[in-house]
């Protein structure tokens, strides 16, 4: 039934009380030092490990997993999994080689990095397309997922849903780094006992549809029976959805090249590390790692059961649209408005939550590469602390704005995790490209760094464009194999023009980007804590190869 009763109203009215006098309560606590950027940007020196570790989960996963991935295990089943076990991976290898660079040369955002090992041009450059990215493909489409979820599950128009998530994360966004990084602790703990009921509640509606009573093993079991063809991690050529998750692609490819961008140069996610000490920050990505290995079990799964529900003849209006057509991104909603009065509530909150922290994090993001990396560098030089502030609450309603604006235009989507997927890899194989290069090998130039970020986009458009504009005289490749081509492309291009044109200028001892291998040792605790997190992942690809 497409309503909340009261006892939903209730569960999520305790939440939102909850987060928000939590909010209050950190603001309160910390508000001597809300006048400071820093503090305000990146809660310098203040969140915990456990705190770093939430927050990254908190801002990572939203109605883009929640809805889309849960699409995706609809359409494409277990093997959309991969960006999240990989990914756990990911964050074992920035916790060891990446995190300590920045902490060692006290970089506070991406193109303050960009700045100091190469050029003011550079950094500019790509902050520009950081900002364009974040705001029209990540907060437009977490802004239009939530609302397609809120008003798939409750009488709230799609447009009043829009209004009411960006009011929330305003809210929680203008307190600072500090309020979204303790309030995403709470945010993690909602979402994850949401959508671990979600899962519990599919998987016994599973079993009892088939005739074992609500047995959660038993509908584990019949799952795998009933849609052996969702539960392989890597695909075929053969696949019809190879082009969506390209084979070994997934492990060694593209799929990489995206995780490390996403998770070791991203603003959005390394800006929760960027205040804390070494030994903190790994801790608190080590957290995340392991949280990261939970999230298929409450986002795909729960696409999976519906997709074998609806091939039994069930739910066919709920998960089509007015022309009848099949939307895999309606298998979420669909199942929440299945949830008993009160669990819809849980559910509903945990979406809130996801949604809202994500949006949260973002807008910090987006307010801390224009405020500390075009407003204090280009438009006014001098401006204070409480200026500077002051410019970021404003940054922060302004992008909120555009996007809550543009988001109904994503109604057309299918799948929009992999829209999200293959137009932000437009700029990833460039960003890591320059950042892995700049951190390790001291000739690279600042030319080469430039034309690394000027080729990126224009590069990845001309491989996805080019087999259409031919007349498929050029081979179509999946989204993951072209992100990986660009990225060897323009490396490629980044060693060339710095061995054939070496710089001849000589940078002073400020702007050297310091880097030694004593950086990249590791205690007993981190070691034990990875080999656990590969034994699992090696365990899982052996089991769902």
């Amino acid at each position: 039934m497409k309503q909340l009763q009261t006892a939903d109203y209730i569960v999520f009215f305790i939440y939102f009380v909850a987060v928000s006098l939590y909010g209050y309560y950190i603001y309160r606590k910390k508000k001597a030092q809300t006048t400071d950027s820093k503090d305000f940007f990146l809660a310098e020196g203040s969140l915990t490990w456990w705190a770093i570790g939430a927050s990254l989960i908190a801002s990572n996963i939203s109605a883009e997993h929640f809805i889309g991935m849960s699409g995706s295990g609809f359409a494409l089943g277990l093997a959309i999994s991969s960006y999240e076990w990989m990914a756990a991976a990911t964050l074992i290898i920035v916790a060891i080689f990446i995190i300590p660079v920045y902490l060692k040369n006290k970089i506070y955002t991406m193109p303050q990095f960009l700045a100091k090992r190469y050029s003011d041009s550079v950094s500019s450059i790509m902050a520009i397309f950081w900002l364009l990215v974040y705001v029209f493909v990540n907060l437009t489409s977490i802004i239009y997922l939530g609302a397609l979820a809120i008003s798939s599950i409750s009488t709230i128009s799609f447009g009043w849903s829009v209004f009411a998530l960006v009011l929330f994360a305003l809210f929680v966004t203008l307190g600072g780094m500090k309020v979204i990084g303790y309030t995403d602790v709470v945010q993690v703990l909602v979402l994850i006992i949401g959508g671990l009921v979600t899962t519990y509640l599919a998987l016994t509606l599973l079993s009892d549809q088939f005739g074992f009573g609500k047995d959660i093993l038993k509908g584990l079991s019949i799952l795998r029976k009933e849609a052996p063809e969702h539960f392989h991690m890597i695909f075929k050529p053969s696949n019809p959805y190879y082009k969506d998750l390209p084979g070994i692609s997934v492990l060694v490819g593209g799929m990489l090249v995206n995780n490390l961008a996403y998770w070791g140069c991203n603003q959005y996610i390394v800006q929760r590390a960027l205040g804390a000490d070494l030994k903190t920050a790994r801790k608190g990505i080590l957290f995340a790692a392991f949280l990261k290995l939970l999230v298929p079990v409450i986002a795909v799964l729960p696409g999976i059961v519906m997709y074998v529900l609806h091939s039994r003849g069930m739910f066919h209006a709920e998960m089509a649209d007015v022309a009848g057509v099949v939307k895999p991104d309606h298998a979420y909603p669909t199942l929440m408005n299945l949830l008993p009065s009160g669990l819809k509530g849980v559910a509903f909150a945990a979406l809130t939550a996801a949604v809202v922290a994500s949006l949260a994090g973002k807008a910090n993001s987006i307010s801390t590469i224009f405020s500390l990396d075009i407003y204090k560098k280009h438009i006014n030089k001098n401006a204070s602390e409480k200026k500077m502030v002051g410019i970021g609450k404003w940054v922060v309603i302004v992008s909120l704005t555009i996007a809550a604006l543009i988001a109904p235009a994503l109604k057309s989507l299918d799948q929009a995790y992999q829209f999200i997927q293959e137009y932000v890899g437009f700029i990833s194989p460039g960003v890591l490209a320059i950042f892995l290069l700049g951190f390790y090998w001291k000739r690279t130039t600042t030319a080469a760094a430039m034309t690394g970020a000027l080729l990126t986009i224009p590069l990845s458009t001309v491989l996805k464009f080019l087999p259409e504009w031919t007349g498929g005289l050029f081979p179509d490749y999946p989204f993951l194999d072209r992100m990986g081509i660009t990225f060897v492309v323009i490396t490629a291009t980044m060693v060339v023009m710095s061995l054939v044109k070496p710089s001849q200028a000589v940078k002073d001892e400020q702007s050297i980007i310091k880097v030694d291998t004593s950086m990249f040792k590791i205690n007993a605790g981190f070691a034990f804590g990875s080999i656990i997190i590969m034994g699992i992942l090696t365990a899982l690809y052996t089991v769902f190869w």
